[in-house]
């Protein structure tokens, strides 16, 4: 692995920070190295643009962003870099975080966000896909990604 950030993990506000650490809480116990950051779409636009187009030049190799509400961050990441982008909607409002997870799950044709569960369960698969696809190129994370589902298989 690398010493480099290889996720990126984006915010939409700080009261999505306790969320978001069982994403982290996941990625520490696969050793990945990631990078934390508030970037609103909406408060930040700029911030926001920036960020993405420079993790992928900056060595990133997955985006994770979290976002509640209206819930543009995802999509708008995705507009502005290639690499995969894994939405996690977070819990609360009105709806529950059920309006996040449709805004993130109905993106338009071409601009794919991979969308996980509501809240804390989203938070740590989002982990676990950018695991996934991290293993794709890496054969050491490939034997961490395997190690862990065999350490989650029920008893026979």
């Amino acid at each position: 692995m690398s010493d480099a950030p290889l996720v990126g993990i984006v915010m939409g506000s700080e009261s999505d920070r306790p969320t978001m650490q069982r994403c982290c809480e996941v990625l520490d116990a696969y050793g990945v190295v990631y990078e934390v950051v508030v970037r609103s779409a909406h408060r930040d636009p700029e911030g926001c643009r920036s960020w993405a187009t420079e993790a992928e030049g900056r060595g990133m190799k997955v985006l994770i962003a979290a976002a509640g509400g209206a819930a543009h961050l995802p999509g708008v990441v995705a507009a502005w870099s290639v690499l995969p982008v894994i939405g996690v909607p977070m819990s609360g409002g009105a709806l529950g975080g059920l309006d996040a997870l449709l805004s993130m799950a109905q993106m338009p044709a071409g601009i794919p966000v991979a969308t996980v569960a509501i809240g804390d369960a989203g938070a740590r698969n989002a982990a676990h896909l950018a695991m996934a696809i991290l293993a794709l190129n890496d054969p050491a994370a490939r034997e961490k990604l395997v190690k862990r589902r065999e350490a989650n298989r029920s008893p026979k």
